[in-house]
């Protein structure tokens, strides 16, 4: 059994502890918590420990799954945890993965440990996508759309500033992009004709509600480049019209093949989640079993999921995959 830990209690947390608990060779090993752990409601049986215990409990963990948010959690706790533990985040930044990689690398070379960085959906199984897309057809172009869904990173972000309460951030394709991408007219979007952003945000009494929307359209790497829309709603407003975290996307490559690249070929891969954290959580568990796998073979040193192959995801052996799924 492959023993796991989580370090960090939301959302996310909680889908990877529902993945692990469902997934028959691993066992959730303990959740570690920057809160009270007393105060820390978990959904099974597993001990919740504070985070300071996390470290004198290595021996007894083979994968810990950072729960973290982007924007201050995981920049900080992924190597500090990665010169210790084999260790699996979902860094979603993309302008800052180059730099997170490096320090996450130069933390897992201590103890020659296995860390694979930006796991999930977007950064992650969309990357895969992009990939593959290039490498089969390289006349071509790429298009991502996100949404329409809750994006947990930039909900986060939101709620980070000061004043604010709660926050959801839909993400929020423009049709007439996807309609184009789809009709085969190989439009050039810049990324604000893509998507548009909107936000729905609980303050506190008295914060100043001008300067927080000035804040969020104007933040860098998260909605400075897009049309933002700010909502100020009640808290009650939120928690009847905005509890659940849907979310999706396609990735598209169009390209061209033939001696004169006279023919069109579309690929098109599409995700409709009703849980984004469940669904995200989930491809964190897949990859910590990789992570485990790697490290059994003497492996060690940062990854992303282009590193991964995908055997290594899946419970089964080779054997079993070769007969049943090629």
């Amino acid at each position: 059994m492959i023993r796991v830990g989580i370090v960090g209690y939301g959302n996310l947390g909680k889908g990877v502890e529902s993945a692990v608990i469902n997934s028959d060779d691993m066992e959730l090993v303990g959740v570690f918590s920057r809160r009270n752990p007393g105060d820390v409601v978990v959904q099974s049986d597993v001990k919740v420990y504070s985070i300071d215990d996390a470290f004198i409990m290595k021996d007894q963990i083979d994968v810990m799954v950072m729960c973290g948010g982007s924007a201050n959690d995981l920049v900080e706790q992924t190597p500090m945890f990665a010169k210790h533990f084999n260790v699996i985040d979902s860094f979603d930044t993309h302008a800052r993965i180059p730099e997170h990689f490096a320090n996450v690398d130069a933390a897992s070379q201590v103890e020659k440990t296995v860390s694979i960085i930006s796991v999930g959906w977007d950064p992650g199984l969309f990357s895969v996508q992009r990939l593959y897309g290039q490498a089969v057809l390289p006349n071509g172009k790429d298009y991502t759309f996100w949404g329409k869904g809750v994006s947990q990173g930039h909900s986060d972000a939101i709620r980070r500033i000061e004043g604010v309460l709660d926050a959801r951030q839909y993400t929020i394709p423009v049709e007439a992009a996807l309609a184009s991408v789809r009709n085969n007219e190989d439009p050039a979007l810049s990324t604000r004709q893509k998507h548009t952003r909107e936000c729905f945000v609980v303050i506190e009494e008295g914060a100043d509600a001008k300067k927080i929307e000035e804040t969020i359209v104007q933040m860098p790497n998260y909605f400075a480049d897009y049309d933002t829309t700010v909502h100020f709603i009640s808290m009650e407003e939120l928690q009847t019209n905005h509890a659940g975290i849907p979310h999706g996307g396609v990735v598209f490559r169009s390209g061209k093949t033939g001696m004169n690249l006279e023919t069109h070929q579309l690929i098109e891969y599409k995700l409709e989640l009703d849980s984004n954290p469940e669904f995200t959580a989930s491809v964190l568990v897949a990859y910590a079993r990789a992570a485990y796998r790697l490290h059994q073979n003497g492996d060690f040193g940062c990854k992303t999921v282009f590193d991964i192959a995908p055997g290594l995801l899946h419970e089964a052996d080779g054997a079993t995959l070769r007969k049943q799924l090629l």
